[in-house]
């Protein structure tokens, strides 16, 4: 008798971002075949019962061997970064392919596949980070990447290296608005942080806690209201990335309540952790460096805006942000080897692998429903970012990226267990209910039973995307 299919997950609980139902999955040859009661026999077969079924997670905004300036260096490169991702249940990655200044985009896309190519465990996409949108840039290259499938770009209004004036802005949007692309804004107040920080600075005041006193929340909101002016001005949607709390939501509810589209993306630091992880000492003093990222964390009022912004829809994806430094490293946290005052602090923390727990532990304790967990960390991502039917789904045609969850299993965070190359979580010690045992991705298992099953490296396929869905 010749098999029906490669593999049959039975009993399977599906949930996607709309529906939930019982069934079996039948997969051949990578892709989702059939859903249905009693299928025939597979090749391999496992049984679901018990466990969740759900699309594989889309982490729509994270960090890999990406070039860093002044000798720093990103813990993770395209084979530890995806490894740890779909350990924790994602199997489909976002990084950015990043343009240096006086460089060209081209030159950083063909740098970043270099990087990803035989390394890759999962699918991948890039998103173009445009930091010197020149006349070249703007008229040629750029027009000419989104035609072949980079329809997603991130720009700054920070960062000395990175960000661009309000001119520079208005030109780049003007652009994805002629040629159907979604442009990404990392909102705040450069001038602002930078005076901020000359003044505590020349108080003495270095500690990492003085990062988010140099961030306050007002950058966030003020950067936010620009942002959203500028999109209103050229009239293209805009994806406000990692809003760290209640002021910039406060901005991007006034938009949506006048009917722009300006769109809205967090991530679980804003959900878990607070200005005073960053004053946490340490053996050294200086621990509270492992919490130091841009916006910064802030308050319980913050976090709990966060928690009720998500439920209410406010927010259309929840993506890690990871940025993979290390701490005890010369390249990484502490930058010469010693501890730095807090604005040579490389900003970032790691979370491509807790990322989906973390969430589904606030679905299990009522803080939001499973469909929107799954619109959050998938669907939606996938819509965005040109991915989907392929991604983002459970549904005859789609990728058979499956991820079997556990919703009871309680797990505490351990760094020791997890599968990035950060020497550190920020969330060590934390409890979350329910985590992900078996992941598929095109049908194959790369985790069973919670163990990495070591698939091949460069197993990972790059994903042309379509052009952004934003229904």
């Amino acid at each position: 008798m010749i098999d029906t299919f490669d593999l049959v997950i039975r009993h399977a609980d599906v949930v996607t971002a709309a529906d939930r139902f019982t069934c079996d999955i039948g997969v051949r040859d990578g892709v989702i075949a059939a859903l249905g009661r009693n299928l025939a026999g597979g090749a391999r077969e496992i049984d679901a019962s018990g466990l969740l079924a759900l699309p594989g997670g889309v982490d729509g905004h994270c960090h890999l061997d990406q070039p860093m300036p002044d000798g720093l260096r990103m813990a993770d490169d395209f084979f530890t970064g995806t490894r740890a991702a779909v350990c924790g249940g994602t199997t489909t990655v976002i990084p950015f392919a990043a343009q240096e200044k006086g460089g060209s985009l081209r030159a950083a896309v063909d740098d970043y596949h270099r990087r990803a190519e035989g390394r890759a465990v999962v699918d991948y996409g890039f998103h173009l980070i445009v930091a010197d949108p020149t006349e070249k840039v703007l008229r040629e290259e750029l027009p000419q990447l989104i035609r072949e499938g980079y329809t997603s770009f991130k720009i700054y209004m920070t960062y000395d290296d990175l960000k661009l004036s309000d001119r520079e802005i208005l030109e780049v949007l003007s652009v994805a608005r002629e040629h159907g692309a979604l442009v990404m804004v990392h909102a705040e107040n450069s001038d602002c942080i930078a005076w901020l920080t000359d003044k505590l600075v020349g108080q003495g005041r270095i500690a990492p806690k003085f990062h988010g006193l140099a961030r306050p929340a007002a950058v966030e909101r003020e950067a936010t209201h620009r942002a959203i002016t500028f999109a209103e001005l050229v009239d293209v949607p805009i994806l406000i990335v990692h809003v760290s709390g209640k002021e910039a939501i406060g901005q991007i509810r006034w938009a949506q309540g006048r009917g722009m589209q300006i769109l809205a993306e967090t991530c679980p630091q804003y959900l878990y952790l607070s200005a005073e992880d960053m004053n946490h000492p340490g053996d050294d003093g200086y621990a509270g460096a492992k919490c130091v990222c841009s916006p910064p964390p802030r308050d319980a009022d913050n976090q709990e805006a966060v928690w009720k912004a998500l439920k209410q829809g406010v927010f259309s994806v929840f993506s890690s942000d990871h940025a993979p430094f290390n701490y005890e490293d010369p390249q990484g946290k502490k930058p010469g080897g010693k501890p730095q005052s807090f604005e040579h602090i490389p900003n970032g923390i790691p979370g491509i692998e807790t990322r989906l727990p973390l969430l589904f532990d606030g679905v299990r304790h009522g803080r939001l429903s499973i469909h929107q967990f799954v619109e959050l960390t998938s669907y939606r991502p996938a819509r965005l970012y040109g991915l989907y039917p392929r991604k983002g789904t459970i549904a005859v045609g789609a990728d058979a990226d499956i991820v079997l969850w556990d919703p009871e299993v309680r797990t505490t965070i351990r760094n020791a267990q997890l599968h990035h190359a950060v020497d550190y979580t920020p969330y060590e010690g934390r409890e979350v209910i329910g985590w992900p045992v078996h992941c598929f991705s095109r049908g194959e298992q790369l985790v069973a039973s919670g163990q990495y099953l070591a698939p091949a490296a460069g197993r990972g396929r790059f994903l042309p995307a379509d052009a952004p869905s934003l229904v």
